[in-house]
């Protein structure tokens, strides 16, 4: 709904509900009389007509102004409105950045939107392509999103250097860490130490730039002969396939989306071959709404969690899905990609049966192998970062 209010030193000021009129209501625009104005000069004759004629603009005005306001009360609502759900309910609105750009291990977050679990949790849901753990943390302790998912190691370096205290996951995305170095054949690496003197591209705030020199650490590889510089999510690929880099920071999960667009065979270096018993993404919120709302966080992470299932269970319609929001999608890579991720989410040794579990002791040997690298303090503990009163129990 739009109001104008001309602001001019002495219009007749207009006040019209637009609403209205777009919809071709018959209602005419109201035109209300400036009070301020001097009145025209009179002769002494007509004097009184003059008063007459202010004191009728005075009633004329008032009662304009009440039926206008009337009638603006009566128009369609804000956009600021919440909407209304199958059963009448107001949704409450969030927004939701994913991972890291819009490629197929995010499209659970559309599934859950397309197939109405979002709305049946009572959410009104925004997605937006997230810029990787650096640009979703703050962002959603700024209150800019509530929800996203971060890699928890790169939430655990966020905290530990200081950058960032004010989130917490509620639930674990993949149950391994999916941080890799991702390349082509033909680039010269088949090993870590084959790095060294190569020209890797990332975003800046991606787990895994920022794990990287705890990576190189423990795989014998000298960081300082390792060239960074900076990318976008959603274009990395295409940057790698251009040549202007030897390799870029990637998941393993997207080797089908590497092949695909640089027509080559993808060649990976997954950092949990080197730095072990990681988890991969988290869903996080910020502690404020995770304190003052636990209740909508648990709603909202059961229907996120109902997506990520649906979407492993039926990879191909999960990708027509995300292909129908973001139109670049290649959907035989985005089903690919989600087919490649059922592992990380559900380990086929069975040692997770329920999605989204986040283990206390699994978590502080994780923090234990960074202390050791350097990487951490040793003063972190796993409730600094997770809330475990609000993950999904076992």
């Amino acid at each position: 709904m739009t109001y104008t209010w001309p602001t001019t030193t002495h219009p007749s000021y207009a006040v019209a509900c637009t609403t209205c009129h777009a919809l071709g209501s018959s209602v005419p625009p109201f035109r209300l009389v400036c009070l301020d104005a001097p009145p025209p000069t009179r002769s002494a004759a007509g004097k009184d007509n003059t008063v007459r004629m202010i004191r009728f603009a005075r009633t004329v005005t008032a009662a304009a102004l009440t039926t206008a306001l009337a009638l603006m009360a009566g128009c369609g609502g804000s956009d600021s409105d919440a909407e209304a759900g199958d059963d009448g309910k107001a949704l409450k609105k969030v927004t939701y950045l994913t991972s890291f750009g819009s490629f197929g291990r995010d499209a659970y977050a559309w599934v859950a939107k397309d197939k109405g679990f979002f709305e049946e949790a009572g959410f009104d849901v925004r997605i937006r392509p997230g810029q990787g753990t650096g640009g979703v943390i703050p962002a959603v302790v700024s209150g800019q999103a509530q929800f996203g998912p971060i890699d928890l190691t790169g939430g655990l370096l966020h905290m530990g250097n200081g950058q960032s205290k004010g989130f917490v996951a509620v639930a674990a995305i993949q149950q391994h860490t999916m941080a890799a170095i991702a390349t082509t054949e033909g680039n010269g690496i088949a090993t870590p130490k084959d790095l060294e003197g190569k020209r890797l591209a990332d975003t800046p705030g991606s787990v895994v730039r920022n794990l990287f020199p705890t990576y190189a650490r423990l795989a014998g590889v000298d960081a300082d002969k390792v060239t960074w510089v900076n990318g976008e999510a959603q274009t990395l690929m295409g940057t790698l396939a251009g040549g202007s880099v030897d390799g870029i920071g990637q998941f393993v999960v997207g080797k089908p989306t590497i092949e695909a667009v640089t027509k080559k065979k993808a060649v990976l270096l997954p950092y949990s071959d080197v730095i072990p018993d990681l988890y991969g993404n988290v869903l996080i919120t910020s502690k404020k709404i995770a304190e003052q709302d636990p209740q909508m966080v648990r709603r909202f992470t059961a229907a996120l969690l109902k997506g990520l299932e649906y979407s492993l269970a039926h990879s191909k319609e999960a990708s027509e899905i995300l292909r129908r929001h973001v139109d670049t999608t290649n959907p035989g890579a985005a089903a690919a990609e989600l087919e490649l991720m059922a592992a990380y989410v559900t380990p086929k040794d069975g040692s997770v049966t329920t999605i989204g579990t986040l283990d206390s002791g699994r978590v502080a040997r994780g923090i234990r192998i960074l202390e050791d690298a350097g990487a951490l303090p040793k003063e972190l503990t796993p409730e600094q970062i997770i809330d475990f009163g609000l993950v999904p129990k076992a």
